[in-house]
């Protein structure tokens, strides 16, 4: 895995972040850059990206909720689509390409660098399925960018289980 130290400038947020957590695209941006001439693959599921895999979309998106115990969420998120399909003529795509691009959009679209970043990842037949980037690691010439799978969670619940001795937590649906 890239430790934190081989990204400088990497605010101390994410240094957890490359450890095995969710990862915001400025970290994962940081994380990228010193490899540009490589070639990114995308690991989820238990398989690897085919070569002639797709960035289809980039989404930046404010969200607003009403958890299960009538508790406000609010949040900003970064989508990327992933269209993993073969081809034969193409390698996979160069890490210098996918900054590039993600330059390009967040350029053009208000982008949270902290944002929570999500993957949205198909085949063209299967549905899409959900990840985050969870490691980024170096091997076989190549950077691999590991999505992990995003499960439902019931929000009160997660908090009354981070601040079990708190009196004032909620379980759930309250």
């Amino acid at each position: 895995m890239l430790a934190p130290a081989k990204s400088p400038g990497l605010p101390a947020a994410h240094a957890t972040s490359l450890a095995g957590t969710a990862l915001s695209l400025q970290a994962l941006r940081v994380a990228l850059a010193p490899h540009a001439g490589k070639p990114l693959v995308f690991e989820y599921d238990g398989r690897t990206v085919q070569s002639g895999y797709h960035m289809t979309e980039v989404k930046s998106g404010w969200f607003a909720s009403l958890d299960c115990g009538a508790n406000p969420e609010n949040w900003r998120e970064t989508i990327i689509q992933l269209w993993d399909v073969p081809e034969a003529d193409r390698a996979h795509m160069p890490v210098a390409t996918f900054l590039a691009i993600i330059g390009k959009v967040t350029s053009e679209l208000d982008f949270d660098p902290d944002a929570r970043l999500t993957f949205e990842v198909s085949d063209g037949v299967s549905a899409m399925q959900l990840f985050s980037a969870v490691s980024v690691e170096e091997a076989d010439s190549a950077v691999r960018v590991s999505l992990g799978n995003l499960p439902s969670s019931c929000k009160p619940r997660d908090r009354w289980l981070k601040n079990e001795d708190s009196p004032k937590a909620s379980r759930c649906c309250s």
